[in-house]
């Protein structure tokens, strides 16, 4: 079966520094890195722009959230609609159950049934016939992004692009 989503842009694979400042940002409690790494982000989607109407973060489940103290994609998501004017809606998206951290898993097969409708449309969000830009800190699988991009399809989307910090594994930059 193919991809809910149009594609995914990213300007960094997840190595060097930017994996170290991405870890940063996600595990190790450093919200201050949020507003430059978004500045990048900002950054590449204004040289390689892509349809949208609005930025939705990939969601965070309520439990995950508290334990952390914020969602990560939310800070970037929230900073790129910011400087480029484009419509932020942070409450798009909602986690329906916890899923287990995708970051121990190896296969594709396993991270796409951890996240398998794991997310659904909040029920004040209208997004028959728009352009959605997906944000989130990497992409590995793309199994999260398909299953966020699947809920927004499901609703009327009229696409979804994907935008991430960087990608992990074997993609080619910027696919």
């Amino acid at each position: 079966m193919g991809r809910h989503f149009e594609g995914v842009r990213a300007p960094f694979r997840y190595e060097g520094s930017i994996r170290q400042a991405i870890l940063a940002l996600k595990y190790g409690g450093i919200k201050a890195a949020a507003p430059q790494l978004g500045d990048m982000l900002a950054d590449y989607l204004q040289s390689n722009p892509l349809p949208g109407d609005l930025i939705a973060p990939v969601p965070m489940h309520a439990t995950r959230r508290r334990e952390r103290g914020y969602n990560q994609a939310e800070l970037l998501a929230r900073r790129v609609a910011g400087r480029c004017d484009i419509l932020y809606q942070g409450d798009l998206l909602v986690r329906t159950r916890r899923i287990d951290a995708q970051a121990g898993m190896t296969g594709a097969a396993e991270r796409v049934a951890n996240v398998a409708d794991s997310v659904a449309l909040s029920d004040r969000s209208d997004v028959r016939d728009k352009h959605i830009i997906l944000v989130d800190d990497v992409v590995t699988t793309g199994s999260t992004l398909d299953t966020c991009a699947a809920a927004l399809k499901k609703a009327g989307a009229a696409s979804v692009w994907c935008l991430t910090l960087a990608v992990a594994g074997s993609r080619r930059r910027g696919k």
